[in-house]
């Protein structure tokens, strides 16, 4: 499963599927297996339901601010740049014609913020085809608890204070039958001019999320809705997050 993941999903390799169509000019289209016209969907109403902050096809500013795959060097880009990258990031530019993904601009995909939650669940589905219903699955942080301990006794899960010096659980929670996932910007960030700028992107402005929201968990019954919520609500920040998380009966922990 992971295998397959990495092959059609990632960022890091030009040979992945996703790599492939984000090589492609505007106005392309390419057959795509279907685990990436799920996931496209996934984004697609993740985006709509946040106004747009959430966006699949950030990975352009990504390598822009120095936090993506192919990025050169961290540091703030100027008005041109940061203008010319924008007309390239929306997921309106992207359409499924049946099984093709296709572009009106020459957008680039980026599901790193999906793509684990989506592995966790398919590795959960697999352990229940083959008869086991209790176990902890996890990749990259994202993790899915189902039934219990050999013990008897909860799947415990802590969740860490957002802090960049040491490890401290700050809660610990029990969890059976949900995904579980943390988006923080704690670790990944740069400063200048004192002023600090986040791994995490806010699609409608082109730039790093610039609120004091350090980390945000979400339990959700799939670990990619999870995963992708996390995200939405960390670039959301404080105010905005917490009424979505209300108003969409989220469970979160910002």
């Amino acid at each position: 499963i992971l295998g397959e993941v990495d092959q059609q999903m990632s960022t890091y390799r030009s040979d992945s599927d996703i790599e492939r169509f984000n090589d492609l000019p505007a106005n392309n289209c390419q057959a795509m297996p279907e685990p990436i016209l799920q996931l496209v969907r996934t984004g697609e109403q993740l985006s709509q339901a946040s106004d747009g902050a959430f966006d699949l096809t950030v990975e352009p500013l990504m390598n822009l601010w120095g936090f993506g795959p192919q990025a050169r060097e961290i540091k703030i880009p100027d008005a041109a740049a940061l203008e010319r990258t924008r007309q390239r990031v929306g997921h309106q530019n992207l359409h499924i014609q049946g099984r093709q993904l296709c572009k009106d601009a020459a957008v680039e995909v980026d599901f790193n913020s999906i793509a684990a939650g989506y592995a966790v669940d398919r590795i959960a589905a697999q352990l229940t085809q083959l008869g086991i219903h209790s176990f902890l699955a996890e990749a990259t942080g994202e993790l899915k608890a189902v039934g219990h301990k050999p013990d008897g006794s909860a799947w415990r899960v802590a969740l860490e204070e957002p802090r960049d010096d040491q490890q401290i659980a700050e809660r610990i929670i029990a969890v059976d039958g949900f995904g579980v996932s943390t988006s923080g910007d704690y670790r990944n960030y740069f400063q200048q001019d004192g002023r600090r700028y986040s791994h995490t992107l806010d699609a409608r402005t082109g730039a790093p999320i610039t609120h004091q929201l350090a980390s945000v968990t979400v339990l959700a019954p799939s670990a990619l809705m999870a995963d992708g919520l996390s995200t939405l609500l960390l670039i959301l920040g404080p105010e905005q997050g917490w009424e979505y998380a209300e108003k969409h009966q989220v469970a979160a922990f910002l």
